[in-house]
């Protein structure tokens, strides 16, 4: 238990201003693109790519379609994520206890989520819920993934020693991942460990864990402004090290592959596989996000196939919102966003924690306020 592992650092003691203020341009950007992503795809998650196209069109989905009695839906892909965020916010607040166990806050926080699922709402009695638990808006089932919720359906924690579901390896563990690469105070190796531990949380095949790790890297690197093709390079020099990494491996060699065989479109995305598997909506999220002219272009084409539309769009909208920041979103898809109110408000808490903790918390002082929202003990 460390205050200060090695590897982990303050951004603040390291950035100016102006590069405090780009990475909460590319943290907002990667929550509220995974956020669009997601919704985009909420409508079709199931259809195949004829019948999108026999229902929207040839060009299939240009636009928020309705789901869940709205346009502008999220999934459990967003509600996953944004319990990630508040999970390593606490886990930074928890240090000042003497205390350091990321992937324990990070385990209590999908307790949380998993309450959403099967709670009416808040339950008010709770003095460790926090805001984000507190919000009405995320009770409700968005198709959520059985791994996600037989892995959480009780209070022990699935560790890579002990995992839950060990031979599921779903997309369930990538699309809630994004938010670990955001921790770019962080060591890659330390980065690509807590997403993978987190990931068994859930998910016990190698694959799965080891393609969230990967994911994990390749945002680290691009919050950290480098290219995509180079952070995808970077995460798999990472994955040769660890048993059972073949499988991600291959898919994002492929994925590399793919976008050197001419036009995009459905039919190459669709080459990659349909996204219900971890290595299979990695790699997808991670073609569209290569290939992508805008944002918008990369999304629709992240969407548009027969499979896990809401999980490949998120991953591509995580990784084009933190490659390119905020205001390369489309401000109509922003408008129509189901809690676009609180995802900013995570996001920019989560840049305050990471380049502003000394002015929030430490030894013999807090801001009760900051406490309040993200509980310690």
């Amino acid at each position: 238990m460390l205050r200060r592992p090695e590897g982990v650092e303050q951004v603040s003691e390291i950035w100016g201003r102006a590069q405090q203020q780009d990475f909460r341009s590319r943290v907002r950007g990667c929550l509220l693109g995974g956020a669009i992503g997601d919704a985009l795809g909420a409508g079709v998650e199931f259809d195949s790519l004829e019948s999108i196209r026999a229902n929207h069109g040839d060009q299939g989905v240009t636009d928020y379609v309705p789901a869940f009695g709205r346009r502008g839906a999220i999934t459990d892909d967003t509600q996953m994520t944004l319990f990630t965020v508040d999970g390593l916010i606490r886990a930074h607040v928890r240090r000042d206890t003497g205390a350091w166990h990321p992937p324990t806050d990070v385990h209590r926080a999908y307790l949380r989520w998993a309450a959403t699922q099967h709670d009416w709402g808040p339950d008010e009695r709770r003095k460790d819920m926090g805001w984000l638990a507190r919000e009405e808006w995320l009770y409700s089932r968005r198709a959520p993934g059985m791994a996600c919720l037989s892995g959480l359906g009780d209070d022990r924690m699935g560790t890579l020693a002990e995992p839950k579901n060990p031979g599921s390896k779903g997309c369930g563990t990538v699309m809630r991942s994004a938010p670990f690469g955001l921790l770019v105070g962080w060591e890659p190796e330390l980065v690509f460990q807590l997403a993978v531990e987190c990931a068994a949380q859930t998910h016990g095949h190698p694959t799965a864990y080891l393609a969230a790790g990967a994911f994990a890297l390749i945002v680290h690197a691009l919050a950290k402004g480098e290219p995509l093709d180079a952070a995808v390079q970077r995460a798999l020099a990472q994955l040769t090290a660890h048993p059972g990494h073949e499988e991600t491996t291959e898919a994002l060699q492929r994925a590399l592959g793919a976008v050197r065989q001419g036009l995009p479109g459905p039919e190459r995305v669709e080459s990659l596989g349909q996204g219900w598997t971890a290595e299979e909506a990695l790699a997808i999220g991670v073609y569209c996000a290569l290939v992508a002219e805008d944002v918008r272009h990369g999304l629709l084409l992240a969407v548009n196939h027969s499979g896990d539309s809401d999980s490949t769009g998120s991953i591509c909208g995580n990784l084009l919102g933190v490659q390119h920041g905020e205001t390369a979103l489309p401000p109509a898809w922003l408008v129509a966003l189901e809690g676009r109110g609180a995802i900013l408000q995570l996001a920019d808490d989560f840049a305050m924690e990471m380049t502003q903790a000394s002015a929030l918390h430490g030894p013999g002082m807090a801001v009760q306020a900051w406490l309040d929202r993200y509980p310690g003990a």
